[in-house]
């Protein structure tokens, strides 16, 4: 039987008692997500798939783990499950983490030439592509997807989507910019190239105007928001036109795509390299 298929077995019929048996098996399952090899989201054909049976053995972790004491000698007391210790990385890795208080929990993979700046969060299941920045007081959720060459600037929160099992996370592809202080979260998509100016916030729930284009983006009852590929987009807002909340002059927030990436763009996102 595969791994996935013994992982979800376990899922479904979680004994009364786990036994040495199932946590070799969860070890084994750990070890795919550290080495990048089981992921909770793929791309096939250009689309997004999630990896139930991926967040199936991450919340197994959860379950059949015990509060254990990390704790670094009397001033630095931590306390969590047993099977979610410290990601163990090594010189051999190409991993960049300067000190300062930066966390990144085991069962999630971390690409040759990552930049952790502290403090920063990489939760489990989580998967960053090479070459990314991880910028200070950054978090990676748990499950979300970050590709290459991506810099998470700083205040930058990713979420990731653990829960339900079958949707999608977050998905951040390859060369994106994610200003200062933004957020996304509820499985949203932002394709590649694309650069969220800082502040922006992106949600499943709410719709982006494409002011280029002159339409909206909104997550579908079968699929998610995207972003699209190179499109710059900045905090904004649209007025409420009917009822009580147009005679207030209110404003919904409506994060706004002004352009799509050009020379100008570019450049200034290459000044991103030498910080790495």
């Amino acid at each position: 039987m595969e791994i996935a298929e013994r992982i979800q077995q376990l899922f479904d019929n979680p004994p009364d008692q786990f036994t040495g048996e199932h946590h070799s098996l969860f070890q084994e399952f750990k070890d795919l997500l550290n080495r990048g090899e089981a992921r909770a989201a793929e791309q096939i054909d250009g689309r997004w798939k999630v990896n139930a049976w991926v967040k199936s053995g991450i919340l197994i972790g959860f379950r059949m783990g015990h509060v254990e004491n990390f704790s670094l000698g009397y001033h630095f007391r931590f306390y969590d499950k047993h099977t979610y210790p410290l990601k163990r990385i090594s010189m051999d890795d190409g991993v960049r983490i300067v000190p300062g208080g930066s966390s990144i929990r085991d069962g999630c993979y971390i690409g040759r030439g990552v930049t952790c700046m502290p403090p920063m969060f990489v939760n489990v299941g989580a998967y960053v592509d090479d070459d990314t920045m991880i910028d200070s007081h950054a978090l990676v959720g748990s499950c979300a997807q970050i590709g290459k060459r991506v810099h998470l600037s700083a205040g930058a929160q990713i979420g990731g989507v653990l829960e339900p099992i079958g949707e999608l996370p977050v998905i951040i592809e390859d060369d994106v910019l994610v200003g200062g202080n933004c957020g996304v979260y509820e499985g949203a998509i932002v394709r590649e190239r694309a650069v969220l100016a800082s502040g922006t916030i992106i949600t499943g729930g709410t719709p982006v105007y494409d002011l280029v284009r002159d339409e909206f983006y909104r997550k579908t009852e079968n699929a998610p928001l995207e972003i699209p590929a190179g499109a710059v987009v900045v905090a904004g807002s649209r007025a409420i036109t009917k009822g009580r909340g147009a005679e207030l002059g209110l404003s919904l927030y409506t994060p706004i795509i002004v352009k799509y990436r050009d020379e100008k763009t570019d450049a200034s996102v290459r000044l991103e390299e030498y910080l790495r």
